[in-house]
């Protein structure tokens, strides 16, 4: 089975999310408004997976082309660009995109509850320092392939050096 590494580990990354959400949550995922911010490979896989489990998804994206493959899925579609005035009725709000996409403003219109999973590389996407100030639980995710699946985690590894020594001709 050929697979890329980045490819492979959204899965993981998915599936750790999911359970950090179902840890922290105090109600369920079936039902639950959630958004998730990006539509990558990460966004795509946990998107299809929280809507397995019943949750109402909406994506926000920056791309047309994201939102409209997004809403193709059965997700509603909002841009990144404009998510204040937008968030007061999302249970759970999952980032994907490594960059600022959740500030003072957008953390505000928050509800009362609402739980942020940041799985972002660095710098994130969240201001963690506003989510304080406002008193949202922000998770900020990092490496939950080596976390949650190790095993799997390592195998992608391996497959994806395997590849790359394939593709140089060692």
């Amino acid at each position: 089975m050929v697979s890329l590494c980045p490819i492979s580990n959204a899965l993981p990354t998915a599936e750790g999310a999911i359970q950090i959400a179902l840890e922290e949550l105090p109600i369920t995922l079936h039902g639950a408004r959630v958004l998730v911010i990006g539509f990558g490979r990460v966004g795509k896989a946990l998107s299809r997976r929280l809507a397995g489990l019943g949750a109402k998804v909406s994506v926000a994206a920056r791309k047309w082309a994201d939102l409209a493959w997004a809403e193709s899925c059965g997700y509603c579609g909002e841009q990144t660009e404009h998510l204040a005035g937008w968030l007061c009725g999302y249970d759970l709000v999952v980032n994907t995109v490594p960059a600022p996409v959740l500030g003072l403003t957008e953390l505000s219109d928050l509800k009362p509850g609402c739980l942020v999973i940041d799985l972002a590389s660095k710098p994130g996407g969240v201001d963690f320092d506003a989510a304080a100030r406002l008193g949202v639980k922000v998770i900020w995710a990092l490496s939950l392939p080596g976390k949650v699946a190790p095993v799997t985690a390592g195998q992608c590894i391996q497959t994806t050096i395997y590849n790359i020594l394939r593709e140089l001709g060692v």
